[in-house]
C-alpha cells in the first residue's frame, strides 16, 4: 500500500482518537481505497465506524439521502451532492466526521463538460456543518483517486486540528 496515504491516515485516526471522534466515509470516484486505507492503518478500527461506496445517483440517495434534486440540478460531482453525502453518513452511522469525495478520475469527464481529473470533497462535523472544496488533479485515473485519497484525508486532518 502507499506509505504516503497510510501516513495520511494514521494522522487522521491520531486525531480523531485524541478527540474522542468517530469517522464515517462516503466514496464515489475514490471505490472504497479511503476506507481501505483507514481499515489497513494501525489501530484503525478504533475511531473508524464505516464506510459507504455509492458510485451511482442511486446508491447516493437510497443509502446517504443524497436529494434526487441536487443530482438532477447539480449532478454528483458538485459541492451540494458532496454535502448531502457527507452529512448523510454522518446520520446513518451516527458520527460527528464524515468526509466524502465525488469525482471524474478518468479518462472521461462528465457529460456537462467538467474535465477528468475533477474532485469534489466534503467534510461534516455533525449533520449541519459542512465544508466543500474542488480539486483538480492530474494523471491517469489510478493516481487521480490516489490523490483525491490522501488530500481527503491530510485535509481532514487539517480541518480537526
Amino acid at each position: 500500500m502507499d506509505k504516503t496515504l497510510m501516513k495520511a491516515a494514521e494522522n487522521v485516526l491520531c486525531v480523531l482518537k485524541a478527540n474522542s471522534l468517530n469517522l464515517a466515509t462516503a466514496e464515489s470516484c475514490t471505490a472504497g481505497l479511503i476506507s481501505m486505507t483507514l481499515c489497513a492503518a494501525s489501530e484503525g478500527g478504533a475511531n473508524y465506524s464505516s464506510g459507504f461506496v455509492t458510485y451511482d445517483n442511486t446508491a447516493k440517495s437510497i443509502m446517504l439521502g443524497v436529494k434526487p434534486e441536487t443530482l438532477s440540478q447539480y449532478t454528483a460531482v458538485s459541492a451540494q451532492a458532496v454535502r448531502e453525502m457527507a452529512q448523510g453518513a454522518n446520520r446513518v452511522a451516527k458520527t460527528l466526521v464524515a468526509l466524502s469525495v465525488s469525482g471524474y478520475a478518468g479518462p472521461e469527464g462528465g457529460e456537462d463538460g467538467t474535465p477528468a481529473g475533477t474532485i469534489w470533497f466534503g467534510w461534516a462535523f455533525s449533520t449541519e456543518r459542512a465544508i466543500t472544496e474542488v480539486k483538480h488533479f492530474e494523471g491517469d485515473c489510478e493516481e487521480v483517486i490516489r490523490q483525491a485519497a490522501l488530500y481527503s484525508l491530510t485535509r481532514l486532518t487539517s480541518l480537526l486540528t
